[in-house]
């Protein structure tokens, strides 16, 4: 399949699940706990309307990829191709009636992120990349996504949804890079990145990710110019610690610190 057609179904399938997700933003939405007893983890008919509506979409184009989601039992995982799915990156949001959410889309072949988007159908925005290159498209019209320069931590303005969803030793850790940054500002959820691809951010430091919090996005990230790696620099982003920079000589400075350097 080439580029161009490949590009049409990602979109096919940012429109089919913002249509299941829409009717039920801004409502009195039922909401489950999928906590078990432990941090709240908020679950609602509209993920799961979501999910449902992409899989069925994928089995019926790509019958031979897998698929992985959050709402549901992965499907065909060990296939060359695999769909990671986040219907409602932010649902925490989406409940309380905020627009800082979106429906997160990716694709690995062979275990590497090769594609994402980032489709938020409130506000009609999307971002997504193949690694290569990033791209917008909304009610600002379409345009290239390009990260800017930042020099270091005292130039940042740095994202991360929660301390509180964090470790005490990994708080601890995010607390002394946040002293030295600039502006911090909490809640972004899968938004964080993309305004980092977009040259609005500079620096997303998270922990506790799920593959689906954080596969679509990288080939946003990367390409727009960025950088994501795990705390220790490297590119296995499994174990859910996360950073992501515009700028090498920032993306280095802020290891350091997460590091105890």
């Amino acid at each position: 399949m080439g580029a161009v057609d490949f590009e049409a179904f990602v979109h096919e399938l940012a429109t089919v699940s913002g249509q299941a997700i829409l009717p039920f933003f801004r409502t009195a939405l039922g909401v489950e706990d999928k906590s078990r007893g432990a941090a709240f983890d908020p679950v609602t008919a509209a993920d799961r309307a979501a999910e449902q509506a992409m899989r069925t979409l994928i089995r019926r184009t790509f019958p031979s990829h897998g698929v992985r989601g959050e709402e549901f039992p992965d499907d065909g995982i060990d296939a060359d191709y695999v769909w990671v799915l986040d219907p409602i990156d932010g649902t925490k949001s989406f409940i309380c009636g905020m627009p800082a959410w979106g429906t997160l889309i990716g694709l690995c072949r062979q275990g590497e992120p090769v594609y994402g988007m980032m489709h938020q159908p409130f506000v009609r925005e999307r971002f997504y990349g193949d690694g290569a290159q990033a791209r917008y498209r909304g009610p600002a019209g379409e345009r290239r996504l390009n990260v800017r320069p930042c020099a270091g931590l005292a130039e940042a303005v740095l994202m991360t949804t929660s301390p509180l969803l964090m470790n005490e030793a990994d708080r601890a850790l995010y607390g002394e890079v946040e002293k030295r940054v600039r502006l911090p500002r909490y809640g972004g959820d899968c938004y964080a990145y993309c305004m980092l691809a977009a040259g609005h951010v500079d620096l997303v430091v998270e922990t506790n990710l799920n593959d689906f919090d954080i596969v679509p996005l990288v080939p946003i990230v990367a390409g727009a110019g960025g950088i994501v790696t795990n705390w220790e620099g490297g590119s296995d982003l499994s174990g859910g610690r996360v950073v992501a920079s515009g700028d090498r000589r920032l993306h280095d400075e802020a290891l350091k610190v997460l590091n105890g350097g």
